[in-house]
Order: structure tokens, then C-alpha cells, then sequence
């Protein structure tokens, strides 16, 4: 749906306004080059899940980009989220909502890549309800595309999660070219990263194996969870540097991510993983994940 519901709300800076609203400037640098960060949430039944690993992980962008933030920006996201999601309808019990906050530098007069000092930051809050994945997705699988877009793990941006998308929608319209349900990023090398907006995981035999930090990936909140509940149903968890064989010749593959949780890998550039279908490893994970963001939300 393209269109807003007339109802609906954005959070901006303290104030609930309507969504289609001029609420940003022109000049704002989110929307000039990109000087933002941002970040994604799952909120279930009006529950916030993780959100102290989220403000922790908006704080460490920000800072990668020297612009301010609150010291407790938790609590300005918590009340924001609140009275945005109630202002809304959009607590109710066992909704599923993706809440995205987005600080940008605030708005400049000039056209010069270096920020002046003296810009006011602007902290933005929106929220969606969303719709489970389809019976049918989840009984096929997703199809990635390995994407012609390079990461660079020497990058000091390659883990900062800024409003510079470019690339990313690059990489899902490659995607959707070529037939597939999302793109899967290489390093410079040749090693795995992720795909657009979420972690990829192989199961191995007992090994969960993901690609370790240093591929230039986001250290996701799912992706943490996952590797301390690999121990838990007796799983070794392994972050490596891992190459697109690995993945061709791992019984299971599957993405993680805040908002969609555990979705099964079953195809890449046409080629099946495992047997071709979703592995019991991959819907136990899943499960497991979704159990855990209803009772701990």
C-alpha cells in the first residue's frame, strides 16, 4: 500500500504530527547526502523487544558520525514509540508493528559536505503494522541473487547503519531482475557478508555458522540472539569467514533479521541449498525466535 492512512502519525523531535505533514526541511542533510542513521524495532502487542541493544547501537552510528544524541535516547525512544504506536491503534495485543527511528543532522543552509557545529539534530520515529510471512514463502523459501554491489570490511561505515541506502536498493533491484527475493552482498574478496537488510546464517552438520564481523556486517540484534541459542539446542556457533561454496554445500541456509525473524534460504543464483526446502534446524530457529519476541517483548 502507497498510501497513508489518514490517521497516522510520525513522531518528530517530542511531537506526534500527521504523517503526510511538512515536518523535515529541504535542506535537512538526512535528505541532502544522506547524514543520518537510523534504526529498526520490532514491537509486539505494544512491547518494545531489545530496545536497549537498539538505542546502544543508534548511539555507536551516531557517534560514528559525530552527530548528537541524548544520553537517554532509551527513554526518548520508549516514550516516543508509546505514544506514537497508542496515537495510532497500533498496540494492540499480539500486533506485530516494525517502528524505525531516524536521526538526521538537522537541516543546513549551505551546500559544503562538512557540517557546521551549531546543527540541531532531528530524531524521527514512524511505525507499521506488519503482516506475518506467507504460508507459502515459508514452505518455499527465499531465492537471493548474489548482488554485483562489493562490501568493504576495512570500511569504518561498513557496520554503521546510515540513511545512504543506495546501495542496498541497488542490490533488491538486481534482485528482482533476476527473479529473487532479496540480494546476498560479497566482501571484496569474495567472502559472504548479508543480504539487504538481515544476517545469513548456514547450518553445517551441528555448526551454525554466520560471517563474523570483521565481513563488514551489522552485529544485528537476531544475529546475537541466534548465536547464543545455537548452544541451546546443541549447535556450535561459528563466525567466520565464509565463502559462496560454504553456503552451496551447507545443509541449511537461512536470513535473520528485528522485524521478520528467521526466514529459510532455500535457492541462490539458482542453486538449491540442502535439499531445497526449508530445514528443521531453520523452522526451529524461527520458532524458537518468534516465541521468544511474544514472552520477552
Amino acid at each position: 500500500m502507497n498510501t497513508v492512512p489518514l490517521e497516522s502519525h510520525v513522531w518528530v523531535d517530542g511531537r506526534l504530527v500527521g504523517a503526510e505533514a511538512p515536518v523535515l526541511s529541504a535542506y535537512d542533510r538526512a535528505f541532502q547526502v544522506g547524514d543520518g542513521v537510523f534504526e529498526t524495532i520490532r514491537v509486539v502487542g505494544g512491547r518494545i523487544l531489545e530496545l536497549p541493544l537498539h538505542a546502544e547501537r543508534l548511539r555507536a552510528s551516531a557517534t560514528a558520525l559525530e552527530i548528537p544524541l541524548p544520553a537517554d535516547v532509551g527513554t526518548t525512544l520508549r516514550d516516543a514509540i508509546g505514544g506514537l504506536l497508542a496515537a495510532d491503534g497500533l498496540d494492540a495485543p499480539g500486533l506485530q508493528v516494525s517502528v524505525r527511528a531516524t536521526l538526521s543532522r538537522g537541516p543546513v543552509w549551505s551546500r559544503n559536505l562538512l557540517p557546521p557545529a551549531d546543527v540541531r539534530p532531528v530524531l524521527v520515529v514512524q511505525a507499521w503494522p506488519v503482516a506475518p510471512p506467507e504460508p507459502e514463502l515459508l514452505a518455499r523459501g527465499l531465492h537471493l541473487a548474489i548482488s554485483a554491489v562489493r562490501r568493504d570490511p576495512s570500511s569504518p561505515l561498513a557496520a554503521v547503519k546510515t540513511t545512504s541506502r543506495a546501495e542496498f536498493v541497488f542490490a533488491r533491484l538486481e534482485a528482482r531482475r533476476r527473479g529473487a527475493d532479496d540480494a546476498l552482498f560479497l566482501t571484496l574478496d569474495g567472502h559472504l557478508a548479508e543480504a539487504t537488510s538481515a544476517s545469513l546464517f548456514l547450518v553445517v552438520g551441528h555448526v551454525l555458522a554466520t560471517p563474523a564481523l570483521e565481513c563488514g556486517v551489522l552485529a544485528g540484534t537476531t544475529r546475537q540472539w541466534l548465536l547464543r541459542w545455537a548452544g541451546a539446542v546443541g549447535l556450535s556457533a561459528r563466525e567466520d569467514w565464509l565463502t559462496p561454496d560454504d553456503l552451496y554445500r551447507a545443509d541449511e541456509a537461512f536470513l535473520a533479521s528485528s522485524v521478520a525473524g528467521v526466514l529459510p534460504v532455500t535457492r541462490v543464483d539458482g542453486r538449491p541449498i540442502g535439499d531445497g526446502r526449508p530445514g528443521a534446524r531453520t523452522l526451529r530457529a524461527r520458532a524458537d525466535r518468534e516465541a521468544y519476541a511474544k514472552d520477552e517483548a
